[in-house]
């Protein structure tokens, strides 16, 4: 782990308009975040979310509004919805709009978002393979040069991009256990991975062959002045990640993410999410992902309406005190 761990700002395109989220970025650079992460969907996760704009429109107007913070997909499905060649197309634009901040974040995906264009959800190991032909295709485009492909779920007649960034961008994929870690640590540059499990880092480095890369992780929380109101909002609103990712990954719209935590209680969120306005609370959390190896941790804060007092905070009180560790 580096010794200065990055600390991110997450634009949560499932609970915030595009005008919102362009603001909330030019924001959270001055606020001093070291990078931001977009979520990439199709759907809320909840109806009580209510947004779901198109991430790389709002990627392209923020790559605008910001100077220097990194930019970065939390994660982009590259099978299902896009085409990878077509996801290598748009990072490279991305990467050249930003001059070189853009990381692609890629993972296997959610049937919340991908049930959309009518193919059906494969099963898990297909989504892996389909993961993996699909990262080759983009490294392949992303390296320059014309790109033909012949793979079991993916075909590319002659491909090449027209505008790439002076620097390759760099390609980052989800992670959640041994295979998905070997498959992919030796193909791409940096981890993602949404739960702090040091085994993970390690497997990473090892099956990366001294490569490292950064480690990013995510977590959410629910400041507020008012702790009640915090839990509340985040009941409302964030309750489906008590299901885990194996579950989410399968639930093909908010009613089943609804059905599903319908027991989940303001209690349960309340002791899995730092709720409220204690700031050592939430550097507290993030330790458990710089403890565990993570080198970036990015920080979700449930709840459109709380962004600009939260970035303030973050900017007065919370980056201190991660960065004062």
């Amino acid at each position: 782990m580096t010794s200065h761990p990055r600390f991110g700002y997450t634009l949560m395109t499932e609970q915030s308009g595009p005008r919102e989220l362009v603001r909330y970025a030019a924001a959270a650079e001055q606020a001093g975040f070291d990078f931001e992460v977009m979520s990439d969907h199709y759907f809320p996760w909840l109806d009580a979310q209510g947004h779901a704009a198109y991430a790389w429109s709002i990627l392209g107007a923020v790559t605008q509004v910001t100077d220097e913070v990194g930019l970065m997909t939390y994660v982009t499905c590259p099978t299902m919805r896009y085409h990878p060649a077509v996801v290598a197309q748009k990072a490279a634009t991305v990467g050249v709009l930003s001059d070189g901040r853009f990381t692609l974040g890629l993972g296997a995906g959610e049937n919340l978002n991908e049930h959309v264009v009518g193919r059906g959800w494969p099963p898990v190991n297909v989504r892996h393979e389909m993961l993996g032909e699909a990262v080759d295709i983009i490294g392949a485009l992303l390296d320059g040069g014309y790109v033909s492909y012949a793979g079991q779920h993916f075909r590319v007649d002659s491909a090449k991009l027209w505008d790439l960034p002076e620097d390759r961008v760099p390609l980052a994929v989800a992670v959640s256990g041994d295979q998905s870690v070997e498959a992919f640590a030796p193909r791409v540059d940096h981890l993602v991975a949404v739960e702090p499990d040091p085994d993970l880092v390690t497997g990473w480095d090892a099956a990366a062959g001294g490569r490292g890369g950064r480690k990013i992780g995510q977590i959410p929380v629910s400041w507020d002045t008012d702790r009640d109101r915090a839990v509340e909002r985040a009941h409302e609103q964030f309750r489906w990640f008590a299901g885990g990712w194996k579950v989410n990954a399968e639930l093909p719209g908010t009613a089943g993410f609804a059905g599903a935590s319908q027991f989940v209680t303001p209690q349960d969120v309340a002791d899995s999410i730092p709720c409220g306005p204690d700031v050592q609370g939430i550097v507290d959390a993030v330790k458990g992902f710089t403890a565990a190896g993570f080198t970036d941790v990015a920080i979700v804060q449930i709840g459109d309406e709380t962004q600009e007092e939260f970035l303030e905070v973050a900017r007065a009180e919370l980056l201190p005190a991660l960065r004062a560790g």
